[in-house]
């Protein structure tokens, strides 16, 4: 069974499905790319928009279906599908894994798949056959919680599950420049200076396997309560990091929407076959 990779992934705006299903632009080229080199047998994702109040939920229905969580967009992107399967057999055996590891969990037949895991899988594995489990952030939660949570996923991996954290780097919607919207990555020179900071601040402390730093981020990244107003799109990417162990990162993808929304995304660990 080949081990799957950590994949960080900042969505950016929904907008990003239409780039697919039009363009495709750059993020979504980068991600099919990306995604033809694997044949995971699952996917789990946690995302910046499901949070649940003392427990982690898990979906737990056969077809999940998506939501279209979010307002005030074309029409065309309500009227695209992310049909995917569910994996109720693995959503039972990932709410064990988790109480086992002492964190409380549930799972959920209700819950669709929200657009943090629909739209940037549906660049990368358009076929909509792998089938998808999506788990809740806890509240509350630190970082290093959100660490402990990834490290309790991690061994999924070895079983060919490919782990997803969707969210975003610098996103602090208050502050976006409507005027360039690109999605191909704007110019440095419509990045604000705060946006760059943070960003350069965080790149060096994952790039380098600082733990330390970063679970500091709050009180020692530059400009991050600009960057981070709040911290559900931050947060999936310590789960990224705890599931990832030991292997270096690798950019995936860099680039910024509406001058301070951040692209960026990171892989860590490539598949490899088993030498057994």
């Amino acid at each position: 069974m080949p081990r799957m990779p950590v994949l960080f992934v900042s969505h950016g705006s929904p907008m990003l499905a239409l780039d697919a299903e039009w363009g495709p632009g750059e993020w979504s080229r980068v991600l099919l790319n990306w995604g033809s080199r694997f044949a995971p047998k699952a996917i789990v994702a946690i995302s910046a928009h499901w949070e649940s109040d003392g427990v982690i939920r898990v979906t737990a229905s056969p077809r999940p279906g998506i939501l279209h969580d979010f307002g005030g967009f074309p029409p065309e992107l309500y009227r695209l599908d992310y049909p995917v399967p569910g994996d109720p057999g693995l959503g039972d055996r990932l709410v064990a894994r988790l109480r086992e590891a002492g964190l409380a969990s549930e799972p959920d037949a209700q819950r669709a798949l929200d657009h943090g895991v629909w739209v940037p899988l549906r660049a990368a594995f358009p076929a909509a056959q792998v089938p998808v489990i999506q788990i809740s952030l806890p509240r509350p939660r630190t970082p290093a919680a959100l660490v402990r949570l990834g490290q309790a996923l991690a061994s999924l991996r070895e079983e060919g599950v490919l782990l997803m954290a969707s969210g975003g780097l610098v996103h602090n919607l208050a502050l976006l420049d409507w005027e360039h919207p690109d999605s191909q990555g704007v110019s440095q020179a419509h990045v604000p200076v705060w946006a760059q900071a943070f960003e350069a601040w965080m790149r060096t402390a994952v790039e380098d396997g600082d733990l330390e730093a970063l679970l500091a981020a709050s009180r020692q990244a530059p400009s991050y309560h600009l960057a981070v107003p709040t911290s559900e799109h931050l947060d999936p990417l310590y789960v990224a990091i705890g599931a990832a162990g030991d292997d270096p990162p690798l950019t995936l993808f860099e680039g910024w929407q509406h001058g301070s929304l951040s692209l960026r995304a990171w892989v860590w660990g490539e598949a490899r076959e088993d030498s057994a």
